[in-house]
């Protein structure tokens, strides 16, 4: 059974849009996005670009949808999608849940209400190494003893954790970590403090707006990000996608629920490949297919014969 996965904003790199497979539906799906957008998408994977929380989201949202139609056209259709934080919405595009119109208008509101809440001075941090009670025993001291609190934002695996806060207050957590045990904890290229309390605010505006956007039951299995869980219904989905900044987002519980559900075929949308090196480690069973190491070609043959031997 094939699942698409798909990044969440950090795994963006300069050009990646120009890296996307030479296929039909790409350009097709370019061109779709540009005119929505009333902009030329290609032009939001510069270094400059990228220094915007909206271009990031909306170059990610596209990558997402652009693949898993090129695959589709290939006859590589999912029966599950998820993806990671706004990687959630080419998921729920994927899965039917939602026009890709749709989801690029509400990922460009979700991302300027949270690049306007917190222009600058915020973002995340990535911490290996330590479970996620330890981490949150950590932030517990850090805020008690420095007045500083951060969050956690992602559980992508056991010890593989995202932090969130205040620039200063990651600054100063990322020493109390490696002191506590971690074995890394870098800042990661995000310049907002997703999936926490502090975008509350944001989020009750985004669900306002989501009220008024279409959604439908999924076509396939959508897996969501607050409970890393299968959701069935256009409701659920919406207020998964609409609410999911402020969350905590459970990715291992969705990659472990996509195994206990046959998934056996990954494919890993562009950019990068955070998602398929999670899967491989912890589900050595299961195969992972990063879609921006292999060409297109090389992806579609690999993937049916993966699929063949299943």
């Amino acid at each position: 059974m094939l699942a698409l996965i798909f990044p969440g904003q950090g795994a963006q790199s300069d050009g990646f849009l120009h890296r996307l497979a030479e296929h039909r539906a790409v350009r097709e799906t370019l061109a779709q996005a540009s005119s929505v957008l009333d902009t030329d998408v290609l032009s939001l994977d510069t270094a400059d670009a990228l220094r915007s929380t909206v271009a990031v989201q909306i170059g990610l949202t596209v990558a997402g949808v652009a693949t898993a139609r090129a695959l589709a056209a290939e006859g590589l259709t999912p029966a599950m999608s998820a993806g990671l934080s706004v990687g959630a919405y080419p998921a729920a595009v994927s899965s039917g849940a939602i026009a890709f119109d749709d989801a690029l208008k509400m990922v460009r509101k979700r991302a300027e209400l949270m690049e306007s809440a917190y222009p600058s001075g915020y973002g995340l941090a990535a911490v290996s190494g330590l479970t996620e009670h330890e981490l949150d025993t950590l932030a517990a001291r850090h805020a008690r003893d420095s007045g500083q609190r951060v969050y956690i934002g992602n559980v992508n695996a056991p010890r593989q954790i995202v932090m969130a806060g205040a620039s200063a207050a990651l600054d100063t957590f990322i020493e109390r970590a490696l002191a506590g045990g971690a074995r890394k904890a870098t800042r990661l290229a995000v310049s907002v403090p997703s999936h926490c309390e502090l975008l509350a605010r944001a989020t009750d505006e985004l669900l306002a707006y989501a009220r008024h956007v279409p959604f439908h039951a999924p076509h396939s299995t959508y897996v969501g990000n607050r409970g890393g869980r299968p959701l069935y219904t256009a409701d659920a989905i919406r207020d998964d996608l609409a609410t999911n900044m402020r969350h905590t987002v459970r990715w291992f519980d969705a990659l472990t629920v996509m195994q206990e559900m046959g998934a056996r075929l990954l494919i890993e949308a562009p950019p990068g490949q955070v998602l398929t090196d999670i899967a491989r480690e912890y589900f050595p069973d299961t195969a992972a297919l990063p879609a921006s190491a292999l060409s297109f070609e090389r992806l579609v043959a690999t993937a049916r014969r993966r699929l063949e031997a299943v």
